[in-house]
């Protein structure tokens, strides 16, 4: 008889084979394996849908998170005259503290929400969240007081991954964009609730009342995410990676360290070179060891996307000119025009009104066009509205400056969905909490940047008192010298995020049906 010979049996890619792998089969044999092994999914029931009343919770929870990387910066002459006595450094530390560990914190907190669970991982954010608040009102000297506010940057690095996978993991295909853009839009309107929050509580409470409010905040949210949302599988093959996560949390944490201190200690001290060398250094040897290892926190092969690249650029330069303008604009108005803290605070609602209404013209644009032109018209309008705010000065009629505003406003809102879906849709849905946590701290780290450039530029340009009525004229020409350079820097990125798009064409294929819906809820969702 002729003996029957039996085929091998299909092998698993090994480590090695995985490593040889390029970027787009990464995504690729992620994504498969997603709908083929049944190891990648997860037994568990399919979660419910996602309600309203989920919705608008977890919007409060981007909200009130975002919120208080602003609010401070408008009690900043309360601390400086508080009983706590903060030497200069220590009051930029107070004000930094929750940026530094909220970025440096984003990936590794996304990570764990998809291993150990989404819901989990946001309550514990709320958690971590409130007591930081508690600590800071109770602060009775300087570190503790920055103390409290690192504590509260690690409960905001929980709560926006968690919030934006528990949203993509509820929502049906149809309906995933939509619910993206209203997490995008709760996100922008963070930035201006903290303006207006801090301005009100800079006026008529105590810096410690806007510490205190946190803490019924928090307990409130919690308390809703536990009756409203409900829980999504956890991932038990999601790669955590402590070894590497701490690597890369190092990182984060030395490159936004150099980007704040940067203008106040100068670009060339060693301080600010060490720590750029120690996240290069830290950057270096995470990817090194992520391409080494058979499961990755974050695997850098994923950046030979064209469009992951563009997407991250895109989102990180939007905020970058957003928060160049939260920095000059409580300054100009309160010096330059004389407003009030509540009145500062109030005076840049008009940034709300293109965010809410213009995404449906963005997606009317991508469905005809795709993203490229939506997001490129967006950022271009930021630019063009960074310009026009460069112009002012103490004469400018506040309509006029309103307007300008606005510009930024349309810009925004149209650019800011398609690109935060671009970062998602480039991700397999095991990584979505991963996915969130990379669009968040692209935003941080934009919005890091936009601060430290306008900053050192109005340093060098301005070196009197803006308080001093004789000097307000210098201090609104430097302000515009610092404006005029972020838009520069940021149209320069914005030709490279087109320039992504046209490269990345394949991408548009499997996020087309979920960007037309990207914009069309913006307006009423949250």
């Amino acid at each position: 008889m002729t003996p029957i010979v039996l085929p091998p049996p299909p092998r698993s890619p090994t480590p090695l084979h995985r490593h040889r792998l390029r970027g787009g089969a990464v995504l690729r044999h992620a994504r498969e394996r997603d709908a083929t092994d049944p190891a990648a999914v997860p037994s568990a029931p399919a979660p419910a849908a996602l309600t309203r009343s989920a919705l608008l919770v977890l919007c409060a929870c981007v909200l009130v998170a975002q919120a208080m990387v602003a609010a401070v910066n408008l009690l900043i002459p309360l601390l400086a005259a508080s009983v706590l006595h903060p030497t200069p450094g220590q009051l930029v530390w107070a004000v930094d503290a929750y940026v530094i560990v909220f970025a440096a914190l984003l990936i590794p907190a996304g990570a764990l929400g998809d291993r150990y669970g989404r819901k989990g991982a946001l309550l514990a954010g709320l958690a971590l969240f409130a007591a930081g608040g508690a600590v800071s009102a109770l602060a009775a000297t300087p570190a503790v007081l920055i103390a409290g506010r690192g504590l509260c940057g690690a409960g905001a690095a929980l709560i926006m991954p968690a919030t934006m996978s528990v949203l993509i993991h509820l929502s049906p295909p149809e309906r995933r964009g939509q619910a993206l853009a209203t997490w995008t839009l709760a996100a922008g309107l963070g930035g201006l609730a903290g303006n207006v929050g801090g301005g009100l509580a800079g006026e008529y409470l105590t810096w410690r009342a806007l510490f205190w409010a946190v803490v019924p905040l928090g307990a409130l949210l919690a308390l809703a995410v536990a009756r409203t949302v409900p829980r999504t599988p956890a991932r038990s093959d999601a790669s955590v990676d402590p070894f590497g996560a701490l690597l890369l949390a190092g990182a984060l944490l030395a490159v936004v360290y150099g980007i704040i201190e940067g203008p106040s200690y100068g670009w060339t001290s060693a301080a600010v070179l060490i720590a750029f060398a120690t996240g290069a250094a830290l950057l270096a040897a995470f990817t090194g060891h992520a391409l080494r290892a058979a499961h990755p926190l974050l695997d850098p092969r994923i950046f030979t996307s064209p469009r992951l690249r563009a997407g991250a650029l895109g989102i990180g330069a939007a905020f970058f000119g957003l928060f160049s303008l939260f920095f000059v604009n409580a300054q100009y108005l309160q010096y330059a025009k004389g407003f009030s803290p509540a009145l500062t605070g109030l005076a840049i609602v008009p940034l709300t009104i293109g965010m809410a209404v213009v995404p449906k013209l963005g997606a009317r644009l991508a469905e005809r066009t795709g993203p490229r032109l939506p997001v490129g018209a967006g950022l271009g309008l930021i630019g063009a509205g960074l310009l026009m705010v460069s112009t002012v000065d103490a004469g400018t009629p506040y309509a006029l400056y309103a307007c300008y505003l606005l510009v930024l406003s349309v810009g925004t809102g149209l650019c800011a969905p398609s690109l935060t879906l671009t970062v998602v849709a480039e991700l397999p849905a095991h990584q979505a909490g991963l996915g969130s946590g990379l669009n968040t701290a692209a935003r941080e780290i934009g919005a890091a940047l936009g601060v430290a450039v306008v900053g050192t530029v109005l340093a060098a340009r301005f070196h009197g008192d803006p308080q001093d009525p004789a000097q307000i004229g210098a201090f609104t020409d430097a302000m515009g010298v610092a404006l005029r350079t972020v838009a520069a820097v940021l149209l320069l990125a914005a030709l490279a995020v087109v320039a992504g798009y046209r490269n990345g064409g394949a991408t548009r294929r499997r996020a087309g049906r979920g960007r037309r819906d990207a914009a069309s809820g913006v307006g009423g969702a949250c």
